[in-house]
């Protein structure tokens, strides 16, 4: 199960478990982007149960969650990919975008995490994977302040679960993206001329992240392969966090 699999990372995710061999319950808000997805997958043939759902909504999680109990009958791996962070000012930002930020990222999250939890603690097993960012170890500025409290919650969550389930057999871990890109980041981008060099210049491998560049790491943690894997918090961000702010790249550009 993945949300946010009409595109980007979720999209990604959802394509590599499927090669490697899963069925896989498909949510997002986006009808059309799900569908493509849906398709893909089953023309690698495995099945594929695309659901518009809102995962800031827990009456709709709920519901989407009996829908996949009634086609597939249970749920091995969960992915939260899906949420949007509503960027403002501090001091400016409203409550009610602070609010909607948080029940995007954080009350989804935990309602996902929630009711496939219960599900994996019946069956005895189960793999969960929290997309965080590294907005929840360092400070991104820029008017993230909502987004990245609320990501510092995400990666609680996850310790916090991990500690509670994985004896039971349920793990949970976070990868954490730096810049990947994506519609909403080219945009900014766009807006913003100078933003890609301000992010290349803290990313030692020189580029930029692809939604690609998950996929290992989706089948990793959702197989047998990573089962003493439990609690982890993993970077996905060519370097970043490891250089410090007043670090210089070697190399000016990739070898």
């Amino acid at each position: 199960m993945i949300s946010g699999a009409a595109q980007g990372l979720g999209r990604a995710m959802s394509l590599a478990v499927a090669e490697f061999g899963a069925d896989v319950v498909l949510l997002d808000l986006n009808e059309e982007g799900l569908t493509k997805t849906a398709e893909t997958i089953r023309s690698l043939g495995r099945r594929a149960l695309p659901i518009r759902c809102n995962v800031s909504e827990p009456e709709q999680i709920r519901a989407m969650f009996s829908q996949a109990d009634r086609e597939f009958g249970r749920v091995d791996f969960l992915a939260n990919v899906a949420g949007e962070g509503i960027l403002g000012k501090p001091e400016e930002i409203s409550l009610a975008d602070v609010e909607q930020t948080w029940r995007n990222l954080v009350l989804g999250r935990f309602c996902m995490c929630q009711e496939a939890g219960r599900r994996m603690l019946a069956q005895g097993r189960g793999s969960i994977v929290n997309i965080g960012s590294i907005a929840s170890q360092s400070a991104l500025g820029r008017s993230h302040i909502a987004y990245s409290m609320a990501m510092g919650a995400v990666i609680q969550m996850t310790r916090e679960l991990s500690t509670e389930w994985s004896s039971a057999g349920v793990r949970v871990n976070s990868i954490l993206p730096a810049q990947v890109v994506n519609p909403s980041l080219e945009k900014r981008m766009a807006e913003d001329p100078n933003l890609k060099t301000k992010f290349l210049s803290g990313i030692p491998t020189g580029r930029m992240g692809q939604p690609s560049d998950i996929q290992g790491l989706a089948v990793f943690l959702a197989s047998d392969a990573s089962s003493w894997i439990t609690g982890a918090i993993i970077p996905m961000d060519g370097g970043n966090t490891a250089m410090n702010a007043g670090g210089t790249r070697r190399y000016p550009n990739p070898v």
